[in-house]
């Protein structure tokens, strides 16, 4: 098992990100960097907060340089909306059922929050990874960000702002592996958690298709320690099967 002598979470305020810095702490691994937008963490050994705001670059670039001289092998983005808050657009509160709600300003704040903000970390903290031996670099997308698997439509901005994550984790992979022989690069679906993301829509769920952010955390670690070189660029659900492009 190898999960980093280092590790970065990205939002680990939210309920997968701090179950992801309990089970690492828990393995472990020396030392955690524990970002979140107020700065803070629990208090346990090894846990080292760190500030940043997706939608602020100046934040992630900072991060990044406080990480510059203990650099971690495994960086997990956490980080992401389905339902956006009141002020994001006219029909913003949940996702778009029909083409007839989609919204400018509900469409970019999708993006801004799943697609931008996940690909500047990248391009602050993939640099950072160490060239020689296994790095991890993760993002948290979505099965229905896959084109492949879409079979009803709907949910417009969240579909397409995964998609377009699973397209930048792609050529992350790509361009990583020139340089990083060993690094993987992967997007994790981690099923239906219990988290406030999905809330609003907990009550339609069929009898056991709900997970704890604690197993959550727990089934996407054990994914990423069985991905290799060979499957950077994939996206993976928590039982490590690649989702369709």
């Amino acid at each position: 098992m190898h999960r980093g002598k280092v590790a970065a979470i990205f939002g680990a305020s939210g309920g997968i990100g701090a179950a992801l810095c309990e089970a690492l702490a828990a393995d472990g691994v020396a030392r955690i960097y524990a970002g979140s937008r107020a700065g803070t963490c629990p208090t346990k050994p090894g846990l080292i907060p760190f500030s940043f705001d997706l939608t602020d670059e100046a934040s992630i670039s900072a991060a990044a340089k406080q990480m510059a001289g203990d650099s971690p092998d495994l960086i997990i983005v956490t980080t992401g909306v389905l339902t956006l808050p009141d002020g994001a657009g006219e029909n913003a509160i949940e996702p778009e059922r029909s083409y007839r709600h989609l919204d400018a300003a509900a469409i970019e704040a999708a993006f801004r929050l799943n697609t931008i903000g996940p690909a500047l970390i990248a391009k602050h903290m993939l640099p950072l990874l160490p060239r020689e031996g296994r790095s991890v670099f993760a993002a948290l997308s979505a099965r229905v960000g896959s084109i492949g698997d879409n079979q009803i439509g709907g949910w417009h901005s969240y579909r397409a702002s995964k998609a377009a994550l699973n397209m930048l984790i792609r050529n992350f992979a790509i361009e990583l592996a020139r340089t990083h022989k060993q690094a993987v690069v992967a997007g994790l679906h981690p099923g239906t958690v219990d988290t406030a993301l999905s809330k609003p829509f907990q009550r339609s769920l069929p009898e056991g298709q709900l997970t704890s952010a604690h197993g959550a955390a727990t089934r996407m670690l054990t994914v990423l320690d069985g991905l290799g070189p060979q499957d950077s660029g994939g996206v993976f659900d928590w039982a490590g099967k690649r989702l369709p492009d």
